[in-house]
This record gives C-alpha cells, sequence and structure tokens, in this order.
C-alpha cells in the first residue's frame, strides 16, 4: 500500500487559496495540483505491508492523543529546491510554532515502529501547489505567493491516506482518506 499521513485543510481554506490562485494560474506552465487533494504531508510510506495497518493505526491514534490542537495559517510560499531551479511551487504554513513540527516527528516515530517507514528527509510543513517538469525560474512566483494570507484555522485532527496511482482524473493518483485522528 502507498501511504501518508497528512493534515488536511477545512474546505474554506482550500477555498480562499484556490480563489487567489484561479486568476494566476493559466500564467504559469505548471502541472497544477487539485485543491481537493491539498494537504500538509506529515509523513510519507511508499510501501507498506497491509499486516502492518492495525499496529500503524493504533499507533497514529496514540500519537494524535500526545498532541493538542493548533492553529495553522497558509501564508506565504516557497519552490523546491529553490526558485532558481524550481521543480516543486508551494504554499507555506504561518503560526507553525513547534506544533506542526512535533506532530509530524511523533507522527514518523509511529510509522516507523509500526513496520511503515517513513520516506523522505527533513520535515517542511508546506502545501504543494504545483509540479515543474524542468526546472525553472519562479522566483516572480514566490513573490506572488508572498502577497498570500489565508484565514487561520485550528488543526485538531489529521487522516492516514492511501494514495492509488493513476486511479484520478487524467491519470492523477486518487485518494482515499482510511482513518481520521483526533490530537488532545
Amino acid at each position: 500500500m502507498r501511504l501518508f499521513v497528512a493534515v488536511v485543510p477545512p474546505p474554506e481554506v482550500v477555498e480562499h487559496l484556490d480563489a487567489f490562485l484561479d486568476v494566476r494560474r493559466e500564467a504559469g506552465a505548471f502541472r497544477w495540483t487539485v485543491p481537493d487533494q491539498w494537504h500538509l504531508t506529515l509523513a510519507f510510506m511508499p510501501t507498506v505491508a497491509e499486516r502492518h495497518l492495525d499496529d500503524l493505526e493504533t499507533r497514529l491514534e496514540r500519537a494524535g492523543h500526545k498532541r493538542r490542537p493548533f492553529e495553522l495559517v497558509v501564508a506565504g510560499g516557497g519552490a523546491f529546491p529553490n526558485p532558481a531551479h524550481a521543480k516543486v511551487l508551494y504554499a507555506d504554513l504561518a503560526r507553525q510554532s513547534d506544533d506542526v513540527q512535533h506532530l509530524a516527528t511523533g507522527v514518523r516515530a509511529a510509522c516507523a515502529k509500526a513496520g511503515a517507514e517513513p520516506d523522505g528527509g527533513r520535515f517542511r510543513a508546506h502545501l504543494t501547489l504545483a509540479r515543474i517538469g524542468h526546472p525553472q525560474e519562479v522566483t516572480n512566483w514566490v513573490r506572488v505567493l508572498e502577497t498570500y494570507a489565508g484565514p487561520t484555522w485550528t488543526v485538531d485532527e489529521f487522516a492516514l491516506i492511501q494514495s492509488h496511482l493513476g486511479e484520478g482524473p487524467r491519470k492523477r493518483p486518487r485518494h482515499e482518506t482510511l482513518v481520521t485522528f483526533q490530537l488532545g
């Protein structure tokens, strides 16, 4: 199974950011991500054996209970690996304090202990907005994103989501929420 653990912004946050980008998307020849799939990935596990799923769910539930709800704001943006040679354009998250980092650390530890080792390097809280086939200079896009600030929302849950590659519209992934976990 291809799984990830994520915080999913509420509809009003998604709609606000989508409206901001809507009038600007045609100016960028990128593969824009689908707004109803925007999420903050806490841990990504490219291959998880189904036999680990029950333990993973139990450990994620415990990790959620160890953290209290906190506030987030989508504000600003950036590019990976950098604006001069970007392959990904993203929206940034303000009011991260240490809450998002602590949640991601707890989630990643829970995944590893359950035998679902997370992939990737250092955690960087962001919402992927677009993927760029060949590295491009996107400094102007980053400047546009720096003018954005969305509504504040309270993160009080996160989800375990299965990604089905190529099953969504236009061969994009289809995401299926398996379980939602409460904070606190």
